[in-house]
């Protein structure tokens, strides 16, 4: 894992190559990490995971995390690992609701990143943000004409239970 001054050279390094890519960087509990602007995260994991000296080549988590009342609303959370090296740094995109209906959105790095195709699915079907370019975007986990995202913070608690069917012959 880089120390702190190490994070801040890995920064600057991608800054030099991608200007305002990283918007910050925290060293919080032994744990490196860039925040990055969301359009340019697949810029930033693809220089993690190809310039030599960082190789960052596997992709152990991609997850979301819902920060309201905060603005920007929600999180996609990346942790790299370089498996010679046995270090990690995580990437963090923070996305703002569009309040318009319309869903949160970043780029897919299934293309990167195979690993990440269902992680990408899992976090559309319990947050319900998208991922432009991912290959089958499509729930993962809940049924098809479920309404709603459960994991974020305002989804109500309680509720209908989902019933899941498709081995119902089995155990009816």
């Amino acid at each position: 894992m880089p120390d702190a001054p190490g994070l801040e050279l890995i920064r600057g390094e991608i800054e030099r190559e991608h200007p305002g890519a990283v918007t910050a960087t925290s060293f919080d509990r032994e744990q490196a990490a860039l925040l990055v602007d969301p359009e340019q995260v697949i810029a930033v994991l693809s220089w993690l995971r190809e310039t030599p000296g960082q190789r960052y080549r596997f992709l152990a988590s991609l997850h979301a995390a819902d920060y309201l009342p905060a603005e920007p609303r929600f999180g996609v959370h990346y942790e790299l690992l370089n498996r010679d090296r046995v270090e990690r740094i995580r990437v963090k995109a923070m996305l703002a609701d569009p309040g318009d209906g319309t869903l949160p959105a970043l780029d897919s790095c299934c293309e990167l990143f195979p690993t990440a195709n269902f992680q990408e699915r899992e976090v559309f079907d319990f947050f319900g943000i998208e991922f432009r370019g991912h290959p089958e975007l499509t729930r993962i986990l809940l049924p098809e004409d479920y309404v709603g995202w459960p994991q974020r913070r305002d989804f109500p608690v309680g509720g209908e239970p989902v019933t899941f069917t498709y081995n119902e012959r089995n155990y009816g």
